[in-house]
This record gives structure tokens, C-alpha cells and sequence, in this order.
């Protein structure tokens, strides 16, 4: 979620506060302690209560607090005696007394949905990196001779809609569409793939195919 405030907006999910362009600075503590304010709004949240939320099981001296909200008023740009943004309820805590508005973050897209079958056995894809290999760590576990213990990798990306192929200088190589895979290359669904002498069928989920569903033809009595 993305709160906008004067010029600043304040990422919660890539942490980041900026002013336009901008990205500024601030210590991990400092950004916790200003998303803190900001989620509370206007109410004031006592330094025992901040404390807690910001250094759980930890003791730390008071000055501490002190220190933070000095840096968020330095990267704000704010006045403790004529505040914009960080009020202090003297000798209770602090508030954020600024106008705001609430932008949700771009929606992600759905989680590629796409796996690997041999035979009978099914190896689910995740986001990011797929290791194939000989080494039982790996995401798809090929116990056969012919395969590197680092065979080759498959890496699935949701936001592009792509699944990338790659050999990682497998001994016995990776075949694919019969070609010998020597630079990283797109996948398909429906691609045979040929790790070592070990054959795999790559499976890629839609919904457009999930809702082809094929009507059974049988015969009445």
C-alpha cells in the first residue's frame, strides 16, 4: 500500500518513502517507526507502546525514540515546533498529524501455475529458480546416472509470463524440441524436455484451456 503525504509517498511493500522521483534515506527503525505512525493516524501512540512494537524484547534507552523521530523529521523536512507531519504529545508520545491519501499497490499477477510430469511422477514449478538435478535438494529430483547433480534449471517468471530453460554445463547435456540447449530459451506448454536420457513433459495451466472442458458422449439405454 502506498500512503501519499505533501509531496512524500510512503511504500509499505517496497519500503521506500519518496518525494517525487526522489528515494530518501532512512534507517530500517526509522521507516518501521514512521509506517507505525502513518497505519495509527491521528491517533497518538505512546513512546511505552512504540518502544514495544519497535524493539520487541529488547531493552533500549529512551533516547532512542528520540533519535528516530529526529530522522524523520530531517528526511520530511519537518518542524518539531511547527510540525507538518510528526506531532509530540509531550510526555506521552508521538502522532502523525498530516493529510493523507491511500493508493493500493498495483495488483500482482497470478502465480504461474506450471509442472514437470515422467510417467506417473509430477514435479511442481515454482516462482523463480527450478533446479533439476541428481541432487535430492534440487526442485526436480531425477535419480538417474545421466543426470548432473545441477543438471539444468527452469526459471518461472509470472510478471513476463515466461518459463526460461537452461543448461547449467550438465555433463550429458539438455535436449529440447531434439536440439541441444546451449543458451538459455523460452518454454511452451507441451514441451518435451531430455535431461540426460531422462524425458520430461512441461504442463502449463490457463484458464482459457481449464475452461475447455470436453463433453462425454454416452450412449442411453
Amino acid at each position: 500500500m502506498k500512503t501519499a503525504f505533501g509531496p512524500f509517498i510512503v511504500d509499505t511493500e517496497t519500503r521506500q518513502l519518496r518525494r517525487g522521483q526522489a528515494d530518501l534515506h532512512l534507517s530500517p527503525k526509522a521507516f518501521d517507526l514512521l509506517c507505525l505512525l502513518l497505519a495509527d493516524r491521528p491517533k497518538v501512540l505512546e513512546k511505552g507502546d512504540l518502544h514495544a512494537r519497535i524493539w520487541p524484547n529488547t531493552y533500549v534507552v529512551d533516547g532512542s525514540l528520540n533519535v528516530l523521530i529526529g530522522e524523520i523529521r530531517r528526511a520530511l523536512g519537518d518542524d518539531a515546533r511547527d510540525p507538518r507531519f510528526i506531532r509530540t504529545a509531550h510526555g506521552v508520545g508521538y502522532a502523525f498529524c498530516g493529510e493523507t491519501a491511500i493508493t493500493a499497490t498495483a495488483a500482482r499477477p497470478p502465480a504461474m501455475r506450471c509442472w514437470l510430469t515422467q510417467e506417473d511422477k509430477t514435479f511442481r514449478l515454482g516462482e523463480g529458480e527450478n533446479v533439476v538435478g541428481r541432487d535430492p535438494e534440487c526442485t526436480v529430483w531425477l535419480n538417474s546416472t545421466s543426470v548432473s547433480r545441477r543438471h539444468a534449471r527452469i526459471v518461472a517468471d509470472s510478471r513476463n509470463a515466461s518459463l526460461v530453460l537452461e543448461d547449467l554445463d550438465s555433463k550429458n547435456g539438455t535436449l529440447l524440441r531434439g536440439l541441444l540447449v546451449d543458451d538459455p530459451v523460452a518454454l511452451s506448454d507441451g514441451d518435451r524436455i531430455v535431461f540426460g536420457s531422462v524425458e520430461l513433459i512441461l504442463h502449463v495451466w490457463s484458464a482459457e484451456r481449464a475452461s475447455e472442458t470436453k463433453r462425454i458422449t454416452r450412449k442411453r439405454r
